[in-house]
């Protein structure tokens, strides 16, 4: 199974059996016994490349002091046989939660002194949780014999290991934070939010060979990795980045410290403190030689998301470099005491991001103050409101700020990106097109109509250094208004017209062939079928030509980089080359949103990028490969994961039946379709019975008794009416259960035909099916938004007509002509006379028409 596949599959167990467990402490003991098999195989990966092979590796003991020297030496740490993850496997019944007590408690001890900060205490929080999966010795050791069982398919020796791990890992993460409530927010920063800040930064710094990036609220560590990751794109040697973090909350740090040994990142360039950011700052130094070893940090860029509004202390803090130029922070929010601390560790041609609430633009005070001076001191670069509710656990405004030490303009670019995302769950979702749509705004500076604006030091000032973002980007739909002339006597405001003005400009005659001047101010519509006029039009034609024209030649590009550099693209980077290509031809083409574009092709793309990983990994004969599929069923009272059938590892079943076996899926789509005929037939013939009918023994509620049909149409006495319905039922049942078995034996058939097809399939053959499932999908959609945008046109206009259709006017018309013919009727009524004195009471009310 693919990554996804198998994080879900670990997430869904995982779930389940921490029982009543908080999904905050759960995380730790999946995560770090993930951790601890990591190690351990990434050892019995070393000493394989250094001639063990399997039958030597129980001689693996610490007695074996060159060995444990040159493991130690290399990896930071030694684990001997006994400890390995794999002999824990071993012991099967034998295992106990004892050997993994004296696995962590031998791993503290023989940590290579030079790789203390990275190793020490990380297993603490793990060692001290283990009582807390069962109430006895055995309770645990079950507990944990089933969580290394769930982990143990993990690849962690493959080509992508780090990506396949590095993904189950952040996926767990993200579901446990998902599942933690309010906790979330201590280790997690959502995906997206850090993508966001990483490629923001990896711009700033894409000219650089060697790159020191800092989080000093590091949480699980995946906003310094996702920054890391977007840089590396820029930077030709990974190892020329160094990872500094610091986190209070020791268990948050373990995970910092985990996240990133696991990413294959170089011990010695991690670099971790456990600690209070705020109040221990990091100038570092060795505590036992603070003088010789000391080293203040300045780095090429700061990323974080602390604590909101958190409370801290600032007295004795005037003098603190970090805060002396700018003020302190109240003692009740220490939102720009994390800001301050950020900035001054970036070097002058670095950068930061940080995740801050939306207070932060307005509020007073003492962090009015501070605000105004970080402008007039010109640090501020750039301010990002983020869509509502999209951190777990809070639902409050948040904002990204991007500050810079030395900026040579004055301006602050202000986005307001608080419309775009997509709802998940509970909450709001930045989709890929809202990142790719926020940072070319923030790279290129660009005032877009409300969505961004280059602001002006001076029109800050003149609001008072008040940043708050609707002051200056507007971003808020425009509300409904109703031309009171065109209500009352009909027509169509031209100026509600003209408020489509992206189109006629796309479309520069379409205006006169749908509308005609009734007087200066107002139209009519002068098309009867809007839409016919609209497709058929000139405009609307050339504008889906040149579309087409520009796409012309995409497919062979699409092979070109896709399938015929399969084994070697770059698959992180390959996503940004085709999105280039697609910006390019949709350069000159009006009303196309090449977000929406870039849009389509990210939602292609998540898939495609599993099957080039798994193509570079295994191999091009991977795309001749099944596997089992495998589903959880209820056996016995228990769920028992079982085989039902097979998937295709990168081409799927669907996709072969659709292509090369089209001819018996169509024959098995006939009988599945004729099957549901019958049903319906079946149901139709029932309800032809009369009540008296269905009282017979051969029908039930709802349908017919078919074991009592047999026996109805033996009996002489049943009327020929009811007995030529009976034997169409009996003849529909009998169609029915034929149909049913040979649907079954089909099935199953054409499962093992499509599965023999895969695995005999030839090369050429594979690369034909590659182009249906990674090319055709993406152009199908892509050729599919110049009709879209058509549609609405259309939409818009039919909206627009129907909104001044009836004129009030005529509506009084109506209510007067409705009057009469009632007060008509009302005359037609005889009564007593109380009645009808009522009657024409009640005349007098509908406006007078009594005589």
């Amino acid at each position: 199974m693919n990554k996804q596949q198998l994080a879900a599959k670990i997430w869904e167990s995982a779930n389940k059996m921490r029982s009543k467990i908080e999904a905050n402490e759960y995380k730790d003991y999946i995560l770090g016994f993930i951790f601890y098999k990591f190690l351990s195989e990434k050892e019995v990966k070393y000493l394989k490349e250094n001639d063990w092979t399997d039958e030597y590796l129980p001689e693996l003991t610490e007695e074996d002091t060159e060995t444990l020297e040159s493991v130690q030496k290399n990896l930071g740490y030694f684990i001997s046989y006994e400890n390995l993850f794999s002999t824990w496997l071993e012991k099967g019944r034998d295992f106990s939660v004892q050997d993994v007590r004296d696995a962590l408690s031998a791993f503290s001890r023989l940590i290579n002194p030079t790789h203390k900060k990275v190793f020490e205490g990380v297993f603490d929080t793990l060692q001290t949780g283990l009582s807390k999966l069962g109430d006895s010795s055995a309770s645990q050791s079950k507990a944990i014999s089933d969580l290394i069982h769930l982990i143990k398919d993990i690849p962690m020796d493959g080509k992508q290991d780090y990506d396949v791990l590095g993904f189950i890992y952040e996926y767990l993460i993200s579901m446990f934070a998902a599942n933690a409530g309010k906790k979330a927010g201590e280790f997690y920063t959502p995906h997206e939010v850090s993508l966001l800040m990483s490629e923001i930064v990896a711009d700033h710094l894409k000219d650089r060979d060697e790159i020191k990036i800092y989080d000093p609220t590091s949480g699980s560590g995946s906003l310094l990795i996702n920054i890391g990751k977007s840089a590396a794109k820029f930077i030709e040697n990974e190892n020329n980045i160094k990872y500094y973090a610091q986190e209070l909350k020791q268990n948050t740090y373990n995970l910092t410290r985990m996240n990133l040994v696991m990413r294959g990142i170089l011990p010695d360039n991690i670099v971790t403190r456990n600690g209070d950011t705020l109040e221990n700052d990091w100038p570092y130094f060795d505590e036992n030689d603070p003088i010789g070893t000391y080293d203040p940090l300045y780095v090429d860029a700061v990323v974080s998301n602390p604590p909101y509004s958190q409370a801290w202390n600032p007295e004795d803090k005037e003098t603190d470099p970090r805060y002396a130029r700018f003020g302190l922070a109240p003692k009740g929010k220490a939102d720009y005491a994390f800001l301050l601390h950020d900035l001054f560790h970036i070097k002058s041609d670095g950068i930061m991001t940080i995740v801050l609430p939306h207070g932060v633009l307005f509020r007073g005070g003492e962090e009015g103050e501070i605000r105004k001076n970080l402008i007039e001191q010109n640090h501020i670069d750039a301010i990002i409101g983020l869509p509502a509710n999209i951190f777990f656990g809070t639902g409050i405004p948040t904002i990204i700020m991007v500050l810079k030490q030395k900026r040579t303009n004055t301006d602050v670019l202000i986005v307001d990106a608080s419309k775009g995302f997509i709802k998940v769950g509970k909450n709001n979702k930045l989709r890929a097109s809202d990142i790719k749509r926020i940072v070319d705004v923030v790279t290129k500076r660009e005032s877009v109509e409300k969505f961004s604006k280059v602001v002006s030091r001076d029109e800050i000032r003149n609001n008072e250094y008040n940043l708050n973002i609707p002051r200056y980007v507007d971003s808020s739909e425009a509300s409904e208004s109703w031309d009171i002339y065109a209500s009352m006597f009909g027509g169509i405001p031209w100026s509600e017209i003209d408020e489509l003005k992206e189109y006629w400009h796309a479309f520069p005659s379409l205006k006169s062939a749908l509308f005609e001047n009734t007087s200066s101010d107002y139209c009519k519509l002068t098309a009867t079928d809007i839409k016919k006029v609209i497709k058929d039009h000139n405009d609307i034609q050339s504008f889906e030509n040149n579309y087409y024209a520009a796409f012309n030649g995409f497919d062979q590009y699409l092979y070109d980089e896709l399938i015929d550099k399969m084994d070697t693209l770059n698959i992180s980077k390959t996503e940004a080359v085709l999105s280039l290509n697609i910006f390019e031809r949709l350069k000159n083409i009006p009303l196309v949103d090449k977000y929406e574009a870039y849009q389509l092709l990210d939602d292609d793309w998540t898939k495609l990028a599993v099957d080039l990983e798994m193509i570079q990994t295994e191999g091009f004969e991977a795309t001749k490969k099944v596997d089992p599929n495998m589903v959880v069923k209820k056996k016995d009272g228990k769920e028992q994961e079982v085989q039902e059938g097979w998937v295709g590892r990168i081409i799927p079943f669907d996709l072969i039946q659709d292509t090369l076996l089209a001819d018996d899926k169509v024959a098995l789509k006939e009988k599945e379709n004729r099957l549901s005929e019958i049903a319906s037939e079946y149901e139709e013939l029932f309800e032809s019975l009369t009540e008296e009918e269905k009282e017979g023994d051969y029908a039930s509620e709802g349908g017919f008794v078919n074991a009592e049909i047999k026996k109805a149409l033996k009996s002489d006495s049943i009327e020929p009416e009811i007995k030529e319905k009976l034997l169409k039922a009996a003849a529909l049942n009998t169609e029915e259960k034929s149909l049913k078995a040979a649907i079954k034996k089909e099935t199953r058939l054409l499962e093992v035909k499509t599965k023999d097809t895969i695995e005999g399939l030839s090369d050429t053959q594979v690369i034909e099916l590659l182009k249906a499932k990674w090319i055709q999908p993406l152009i199908q959609s892509l050729m599919k938004l110049p009709d879209r945008i058509v549609n609405e046109l259309v939409s818009k206009i039919e909206t627009l007509a129907k909104k001044y259709e009836t004129t009030f006017a005529e509506v009084e018309t109506e209510i007067a002509d409705t009057q009469a013919v009632l007060s008509a009727m009302i005359d037609e009524l005889e009564g007593s006379d109380s009645d009808m004195l009522g009657l024409q009471e009640f005349k007098k009310m509908l406006g007078g028409f009594a005589k």
